[in-house]
């Protein structure tokens, strides 16, 4: 097998493209081989060393990946050799094989393209879990997304109109604001140009959003929070913009409104069953033609760091997939 191997995290171009032994799965594993793999953020940060896992080196960065079972160890009985199945493993993806731990594993059905499978768990269970479990969202109510034309942005898109909820859309440019359109959103906000507190103050007509879907942080944090309305919920998915932010703690006082963590990874770990039950909801909801990831290109393994580099332009709609 062939892996592209971080012995350094000191950044992307520590990396290298390696022949490694083919491992064997243990117990509860399965060798997987890979199809397709989907650059995500925590990608980035867990060769910079700046995410909060930090493996044992050496280690194969590549979080979420699909491909065929090979081989499955002792104890598995839920996957055969074969199968095609999506995984979100924490490492493991950019290469050309993978052993991951067969809990982890989603069995995909007949006609899931490999390179949406690859796609789909982290940002649709993200989104999922923020918008349904977190937010307890409801049809009718208003979501401000921002950075709404990146992977999990574009997933809460389609999340929040499958339940019946209003969205508006913020992001960067122009484009990725009508990307926003076509995937579903009712109206959008360009926040390099336009102010965010006073687009959302017209487009609410003074109430505010009901859900605020923060996966950037930074600067545009405190302008949304001021602008939530009565008993809104604020949602801290991650901090792609840099920074994290800090907010007067009046402002959840003043608003009757809530600051919400998302941190799914470990919701999945905590609550497998519910998880569970939500990946199959996702997946019918897939079937049903309500959500499909939004792919900004497919590129060839071989070209991971120039992905790397597209990611870090921040001109990336939807997601990158990497393919063997």
């Amino acid at each position: 097998m062939h892996a592209w191997l971080c012995e350094n995290p000191t950044g992307v171009d520590a990396l290298t493209w390696q022949e490694l032994p083919t491992p064997a799965p243990g117990p509860g594993q399965v060798l997987i081989q890979i199809e397709a793999a989907s650059l995500n953020f925590p990608d980035l940060l867990i060769v910079q060393n700046k995410y909060q896992m930090k493996p044992e080196l050496p280690f194969v960065p590549g979080s979420e990946y699909t491909g065929k079972v090979q081989a499955v160890g002792e104890g598995v009985t839920h996957l055969k050799v074969g199968q095609s199945v999506a995984c979100l493993s924490g490492t493991g993806g950019f290469g050309t094989h993978t052993l991951a731990p067969a809990k982890l594993c989603m069995p995909l059905p007949d006609g899931f393209p490999a390179t949406d499978g690859a796609a789909f768990i982290m940002t649709y269970a993200t989104s999922h879990h923020a918008l349904v479990d977190r937010a307890a969202l409801k049809a009718g109510e208003t979501v401000l997304v921002l950075g709404a034309a990146g992977g999990v942005g574009t997933a809460a898109i389609q999340i929040a109109k499958a339940m019946g909820a209003k969205v508006i859309a913020a992001a960067s440019t122009d484009e990725k604001c009508a990307l926003c359109t076509t995937l579903g959103a009712d109206a959008t906000i360009n926040y390099s140009r336009e102010n965010l507190r006073e687009a959302l103050k017209t487009l609410t007509e003074g109430k505010g959003p009901d859900v605020v879907y923060d996966p950037v942080g930074g600067d545009l944090a405190e302008p949304a929070f001021r602008s939530i309305a009565w008993r809104g919920r604020y949602l801290v998915v991650g901090f792609a913009g840099g920074p994290i932010p800090s907010l007067p703690l009046n402002l959840p006082l003043l608003k009757g409104a809530s600051l919400v963590g998302v941190f799914w990874g470990d919701f999945a770990k905590r609550e497998p069953q519910a998880n569970a039950a939500m990946m199959g909801e996702l997946a019918h909801w897939y079937g049903q033609g309500k959500i499909k990831p939004v792919l900004d290109r497919t590129l060839p393994m071989s070209e991971l760091k120039a992905a790397y580099t597209l990611m870090g332009s921040r001109s990336v709609k939807g997601k990158l997939v990497m393919v063997n």
